[in-house]
């Protein structure tokens, strides 16, 4: 009797352990930002404005009692809000050009051009005249090979002794490179002939290293206003239901139309279920005892007769 008895007890026990375990939410509790509540006490709304980050499992939804009414979460609704943001922003922008003058520089540079800031704004920016800037982005280096002539007449015979090796022409040092020799008409004198002469034309060259500008650098600035619309935070609102406290002590649980309340018997059949089979393990351990009695008194009788 005492091994069925006790065999009973751990079914129970079992049954017990194998219920759903009504643990609280992981998520970090959410707080309120306002509480609402309805004259009549039958309503409270609790306002929760939450980042699109934060879990809204953290928002507390079972039941509670205050000022004498027992509140029950009815609806819990969510709405986003956007949030508008513009300010005033000035963009500078740098490219090159050949040239400076500035109607080619301003042929590089629209009156108006759309921008999209680090952080996600966006607007038409214009251009700022006053701001516009032409420097010189570098400098090259290019050598040349120059040439000069130098005529020497009236020489008397073809020898280079007479021509120089070498002449400055516009500050720069040019070396003899070639001698053209012309012969002259055979001059006279009193009938005499003086003989031939000659004239030398000389080519002189040399190399001349100059700088260019290789191009510009152009600077601007472009000012206005950037703007973005962003979901700035999440509200949710929840609406909680509620019953006067003696109203529930009396037995009359009913919402605002008069209505009986649903009751959440899922609480109260789960122990009935573990009652009934604990009952049921007793009654069958009481039976198999009765049943041994009977077994016991007719063998008694049996000896008897």
């Amino acid at each position: 009797m005492k091994r069925i008895v006790t065999l009973c007890a751990a079914l129970v026990m079992s049954a017990a352990l194998s219920l759903p375990a009504f643990a609280a939410a992981d998520a970090a509790v959410c707080y309120p930002t306002a509480v609402e509540r309805s004259e009549d006490g039958r309503q409270l709304k609790r306002v929760y404005d939450l980042t699109p980050e934060t879990d809204p499992a953290g928002i507390p939804r079972s039941d509670f009692e205050r000022g004498g009414f027992h509140y029950t979460l009815a609806e819990l609704l969510r709405q986003e809000l956007p949030a508008y943001e513009e300010r005033q922003h000035t963009e500078t922008v740098t490219l090159q050009s050949d040239k400076k003058d500035m109607e080619s520089v301003l042929s590089l540079l629209p009156q108006e051009r759309e921008f999209v800031t680090d952080d996600g704004l966006t607007g038409t920016l214009t251009l700022k005249l006053d701001t516009v800037r032409v420097e010189v982005s570098g400098y090259g280096s290019s050598t040349r090979r120059v040439t000069a002539s130098r005529s020497y007449p009236n020489l008397v015979g073809q020898d280079t002794q007479y021509i120089p090796k070498s002449i400055e022409d516009g500050g720069r040092t040019l070396t003899l490179e070639s001698i053209d020799w012309q012969t002259d008409n055979t001059a006279s004198l009193d009938g005499y002939a003086l003989g031939d002469r000659y004239t030398a034309v000389a080519t002189y060259a040399g190399t001349a290293t100059g700088s260019y500008v290789k191009g510009y650098t152009v600077t601007a600035d472009y000012a206005g206003t950037v703007s973005r619309v962003a979901l700035d935070h999440v509200r949710y609102v929840a609406i909680f239901e509620g019953t006067r406290i003696a109203e529930e002590k009396d037995g009359a649980l009913s919402d605002e139309s008069g209505a009986p309340a649903e009751f959440p018997w899922s609480y109260v059949l789960v122990p009935v279920g573990i009652v009934a089979v604990a009952g049921t393990g007793l009654g069958a351990a009481l039976a198999l005892k009765r049943r041994g009695e009977s077994v016991n008194a007719s063998e008694m009788e049996g000896g008897t007769e």
